[in-house]
């Protein structure tokens, strides 16, 4: 899937004559608990030729390949990146640190990731897990069957929650090491690793019955209560936004040193 994915992101370039800055995984392949038949989740950034930033006219900041079952890729334009890494936006923050990279330019995704750490919004990261949690837990809470793929979006935005609030500053990717941290023994470690090995084995679509693992389900979501409890009352408070100058010196910089 590799060479298909370079190969894609190839194409990218060469249809809309843009140079591809960065490409990776997200999603959870990027997370660490993928399903046997998960597709490949491709996010890219990328640039256009300098004369297409003069138009007085607002153009598409997107580009999307139509989705099949095995690859979904899309990406932004460098100043759409930009502007929404300067609100902090979670998603973006993520494909920065991704652990699985496709394509790069060294020292752009070097100041990407600088960005990221200096403009970083505790308050607006954890509203973001913690909608995406209360969302993911009124599907599955009072359900007989589940999915995993749900339970486990749940278990990651709430660890980065936790994440966030102890450590004041960006998750990791992999929620493993946030786990580790956290949970690196007991009987909540137990209880996840078994229903990871269930979710490695098994396809997205498929159902877990709770009454089958009636133990496992009783420790997870009381832990998933304590932690919806426990965040709403000791969210972080954003610092002041850094000047905007900053932002606007290094899309100059990208934009004038792409190579």
């Amino acid at each position: 899937m590799h060479d298909e994915i370079i190969n894609a992101l190839v194409k990218q370039q060469q249809t809309h004559s843009v140079t591809v800055l960065y490409a990776c995984e997200s999603g959870s392949r990027a997370w660490g608990f993928s399903s046997t038949d998960s597709d490949f989740d491709v996010r890219f950034i990328y640039l256009h030729q300098r004369d297409w930033y003069l138009s007085l006219f607002e153009k598409r900041d997107v580009i999307e390949q139509p989705i099949n079952d095995l690859l979904d890729i899309s990406g932004w334009d460098i100043r759409k990146a930009l502007l929404l890494l300067y609100k902090s936006n979670a998603a973006l923050i993520e494909w920065l640190h991704s652990p699985i990279i496709y394509m790069q330019k060294d020292k752009v995704l070097q100041a990407l990731r600088q960005l990221a750490h200096l403009s970083f919004q505790p308050l607006t990261v954890c509203h973001h897990y913690l909608a995406m949690a209360n969302k993911g837990w009124d599907a599955v809470s009072e359900q007989d069957d589940v999915k995993l793929k749900r339970y486990f979006y749940i278990f990651r935005a709430l660890l980065c929650c936790e994440w966030i609030i102890n450590e004041k500053s960006i998750p990791p990717v992999q929620f493993h090491i946030i786990l580790e941290k956290y949970y690196s023994s007991g009987v909540f470690r137990e209880s996840i690793e078994q229903l990871l090995v269930m979710k490695s084995s098994s396809l997205e679509t498929d159902l877990i019955t709770r009454q089958d693992y009636t133990s496992v389900f009783e420790v997870v979501d009381n832990r998933i209560n304590e932690l919806f409890k426990f965040i709403p009352e000791h969210l972080p408070i954003n610092p002041d936004k850094i000047d905007k100058s900053i932002f606007d010196n290094a899309f100059h910089t990208i934009s004038n040193n792409s190579e």
